[in-house]
């Protein structure tokens, strides 16, 4: 069997290099999987997995979400392929997928089809690193905090600009209402911030919103980030409960396709 990891930063990210036969053993998918959750984000270069190789992996890592066609969301902005695809504006912001449910989606993995000649990079950013390296008094100031997610807030901050029929959809998801600092099951600790953070509970709203702002900024420097420069076939796997992610903008007809497949959440936050 064939299998390499080799760390990209320091706090976050790994490429993994092994052949697809290897990989979808159980041996390997297991230690893919505990990668996964030490280090964030997995990057297979020009792996150029099938769909259902794609579908196969996610399924032997976790449950699979129920979404697009047998497995596979095509993420595009051509609204020929995506009916919602002006939602897609929201990736090009900081964001954590799910924090409008009780149990956010425990990770993605995401195949390069079709590429922008222009913008298309992924960003991603270790939300635990972020949390372990802030100083001791910001630790004790924001323990016990919570703050309100606005599917809506997300939408507006990103330039989505709605119909009746939008405002609808939006006003149908409720608020959600989470700790800033989520505690997991194993003990680590990571921050729950991004576009959907509308505000924190008990504080003055600007002054709550002015303090996210400086906690995403905090989250966001290079040292705990990976940026990832596509290539066709590429594939990366993130721990959406530790990671934050955004797309860099590209042209809304560039015709980038991507393909996804979803893993069930499986650790409610807390």
């Amino acid at each position: 069997m064939s299998f390499e990891a080799i760390k990209l930063k320091d706090c976050i990210g790994s490429e993994i290099r092994s052949d697809v036969p290897s990989l979808l053993t159980p041996e390997i998918a297991a230690e893919v999987r505990r990668l996964l959750v030490k280090r964030g984000v997995l990057v297979f270069k020009t792996l150029n997995l099938s769909d259902d190789q794609q579908v196969t992996l996610a399924g032997m890592l976790g449950s699979l979400r129920e979404e697009g066609e047998k497995g596979i969301f095509k993420v595009t902005l051509d609204r020929k392929l995506n009916s919602r695809a002006d939602y897609l504006k929201g990736s090009f912001l900081w964001h954590i997928d799910g924090t409008h449910d009780d149990t956010p989606v425990f990770a993605s993995l995401l195949s390069g089809r079709t590429l922008s000649t222009i913008g298309g990079q992924t960003e991603f950013a270790s939300t635990y690193a972020a949390y372990d390296a802030l100083p001791q008094e910001t630790k004790d100031r924001i323990d016990g905090l919570k703050v309100v997610h606005s599917f809506a807030v997300s939408m507006r901050r990103a330039g989505v600009e709605p119909t009746e029929a939008d405002l609808a959809h939006w006003r149908s998801i409720p608020d959600k209402t989470h700790n800033l600092v989520w505690t997991h099951r194993s003990g680590r600790k990571s921050l729950v911030i991004g576009c959907h953070a509308s505000h924190v509970v008990g504080m003055d709203r600007a002054e709550g919103e002015a303090f996210l702002r400086e906690l995403l900024d905090w989250a966001t420097q290079p040292r705990f980030m990976y940026r990832h420069e596509w290539s066709p076939g590429d594939m990366l796997i993130w721990d959406n409960t530790g990671v934050m992610h955004r797309a860099e903008p590209y042209p809304l007809d560039s015709g980038r396709v991507m393909h996804r497949t979803t893993l069930l959440g499986e650790e409610a936050f807390a």
